[in-house]
C-alpha cells in the first residue's frame, strides 16, 4: 500500500468515526476527530455531508471554527445560502463576521438585499463597517476582491517600532509578507518584506529600507489585468490605491488564482457555448436550462446550412455522390477554423498578441491554413479516387477542401481579433459559431464548385 493510498484510508476511517459521532450526539469525540483534521479536509467533509448531519455541526462548532470552514472550502457560489439557511440567522451572522472581509463580502453577493442587510445589522459594528465598505465596488474590479486587513506602517518609524505593530495586527491581517509603508495622509510611499525587517537593524529607519517602486492597481481596474500584473511580477500580495495614491487594501494571492479560475472557466464556457460553468451541476434539469438556449441559436444557424443545401439540389440530383462528402468538408473545415480560433483567443487572453503582431499572425494563420489545406487535399484526393474511382470528384472535393481549410482558419483567427478591437470579449466567437460559420462557408464553396464544373461530373 503507497502513502497515498494509506492517507486516503484514514480519511474514510476519520469520516466514518466523525458521522458516528455527529448521529450519537458525542461532541467531545466529534471535536476531538474533526479539529485535528486539516482545514481542507474539514472543509471536504463539511460539504459531503448531509444537511441533517450539517445542522448537528452548528451546534458542534463555534462560528469562528466553521468560519475556518468556509474559508477554505470550494463551495460553489450558489450553495452559500442554502448552507447560511440551515444555520440560526445569528450563528450565520457571527460566523460570516469572523471571516477575512473579501471572503465576506464574496459570501454575501450571493444573497438577496434583505439577507445582506439582516445579516449586517446583527454583526458587530467593526466588521459591519468593514463589509460595507467593500460591497459597493463594482464587480469584476479590484475594489471588489480586495481586503482591508492587511498591515501598514508609517514611513517616518524604526524597524523597532514597525515590528511592534506588526505583531499587533498579524492576528487579523491576511497576509505578513509584505508589509506596506504609508505617509500621514494614506499615501502609499514603499513596501518592505517581512525578511527586511527581520535582518535589519532595529534602529534603522523604514524609509531607508523600504522598496519606493512599488507595484499597484487602481481601484477601478478590471480583475483580470490584476490577475496578469501579479503573476507578471510573481507578487504575494498587490496593494490597492485610488486615483490620488491613497491606500485602500490589498489583493492576496489566493484570491488571484480564484481570478485566473474564474476567468478561464468563463472563457471555456464561451468556447463551449455553454452558460455559466462554474459549477457542476447535479441536476438534469438544471444543467438543461443553460445548454438549451444556446443549442436553439446554433439550430437556427445551422439552418442556413439546410437552406444552402437546398439551393443546389438540383446539382445534387445529377450526381448524388457529391452529398456523400458535404459533412467531410464541413466537419474538416469547422475544426480547422476551431484550432485558430483557440490559438487567437488564448493569444488576446495572454497578451501575446499585440497589435503589432496581429496583422503576423493573420499572415502566418493564413499560411498555416494553406499548408494544411494542401496537405490534407492530396490526401483526399487519392483515397477517393481509391475508393471510388471517380478521379474528377476526387479533385473537387480536394480543391473544396484546400479553399476550405484556407478560409476558415482566416476567419477563425480574424473573428476574435475584430471583436476584441470592438472591445467584445472574443470567446464569445465561441467554436460552435466558428464551425456554423465554416459549414456555411465550405458548403457554398463545394456546391458552387460542383455547379460550376456540374458538366465535366456528369
Amino acid at each position: 500500500m503507497t502513502v497515498n493510498e494509506e492517507i486516503r484510508e484514514d480519511i474514510i476511517i476519520d469520516e466514518e468515526r466523525l458521522i458516528d459521532a455527529i448521529e450519537r450526539q458525542d461532541i467531545k469525540a466529534f471535536r476531538e476527530e474533526y479539529l485535528i483534521l486539516h482545514p481542507y479536509d474539514r472543509a471536504t467533509f463539511y460539504e459531503k455531508v448531509d444537511e441533517k448531519h450539517r445542522k448537528v455541526m452548528y451546534f458542534f462548532l463555534s462560528p469562528k471554527e466553521l468560519a475556518e470552514i468556509f474559508e477554505t472550502s470550494e463551495i460553489d457560489d450558489g450553495e452559500y445560502k442554502q448552507f447560511l439557511q440551515e444555520m440560526d440567522t445569528t450563528y450565520a451572522a457571527d460566523m460570516i463576521s469572523y471571516m477575512f472581509v473579501d471572503n465576506a463580502v464574496d459570501v454575501l453577493k450571493e444573497l438577496d438585499k434583505s439577507q445582506i442587510a439582516t445579516y449586517l445589522t446583527l454583526m458587530n459594528k467593526d466588521a459591519a463597517a468593514q463589509i460595507k465598505s467593500l460591497l459597493h465596488y463594482e464587480e469584476y474590479t479590484a475594489g471588489s476582491i480586495m481586503t482591508t486587513e492587511y498591515v501598514s506602517i508609517p514611513q517616518n518609524s524604526t524597524v523597532r517600532s514597525a515590528m511592534t505593530i506588526l505583531k499587533n495586527e498579524a492576528p487579523s491581517a491576511e497576509t505578513i509578507y509584505y508589509v506596506f509603508v504609508v505617509d500621514e495622509d494614506n499615501h502609499l510611499t514603499g513596501v518592505v518584506s517581512l525578511r527586511d525587517l527581520i535582518i535589519a537593524d532595529e534602529d534603522t529607519l523604514i524609509q531607508s529600507i523600504m522598496n519606493e517602486r512599488v507595484v499597484s492597481v487602481l481601484v477601478s481596474d478590471d480583475q483580470e489585468d490584476v490577475a496578469r500584473m501579479t503573476q507578471d511580477y510573481n507578487l504575494l500580495a498587490v496593494p490597492v490605491v485610488d486615483f490620488q495614491y491613497h491606500m485602500l487594501g490589498i489583493i492576496t494571492v489566493d484570491d488571484i488564482l480564484d481570478v485566473i479560475d474564474e476567468e478561464a472557466s468563463d472563457d471555456y464556457s464561451k468556447l463551449a457555448a455553454v452558460s455559466n460553468m462554474d459549477s457542476f451541476d447535479k441536476n438534469s434539469l438544471s444543467a438543461a436550462k443553460k445548454r438549451i438556449p444556446w443549442l436553439i441559436i446554433l439550430l437556427i444557424l445551422g439552418m442556413l446550412t439546410a437552406n444552402l443545401i437546398d439551393l443546389f439540389t438540383d446539382t445534387i440530383s445529377q450526381v448524388a455522390l457529391l452529398a456523400a462528402f458535404i459533412p467531410l468538408i464541413a466537419g474538416t473545415a469547422g475544426n480547422s477554423g476551431t484550432q485558430a480560433l483557440a490559438v487567437a483567443v488564448r493569444g488576446i487572453a495572454t497578451r501575446d498578441i499585440e497589435d503589432e503582431s496581429k496583422f503576423k499572425l493573420l499572415l502566418r494563420e493564413a499560411g498555416t491554413g494553406l499548408i494544411t489545406g494542401l496537405v490534407c487535399a492530396v490526401f483526399v484526393v487519392g483515397l477517393i479516387f481509391i475508393w471510388k474511382h471517380e478521379f474528377i470528384i476526387a479533385l473537387l472535393v480536394g480543391a473544396a477542401i484546400l479553399v476550405s481549410i484556407f478560409v476558415a482558419t482566416i476567419s477563425g483567427s480574424f473573428i476574435p481579433l475584430f471583436m476584441h478591437r470592438m472591445k467584445i470579449d472574443p470567446a464569445v466567437a465561441s467554436g460552435p459559431f466558428i464551425t456554423t460559420l465554416n459549414d456555411v462557408i465550405s458548403i457554398i464553396i463545394y456546391l458552387g464548385l460542383a455547379t460550376t464544373f456540374i458538366s465535366s461530373l456528369s
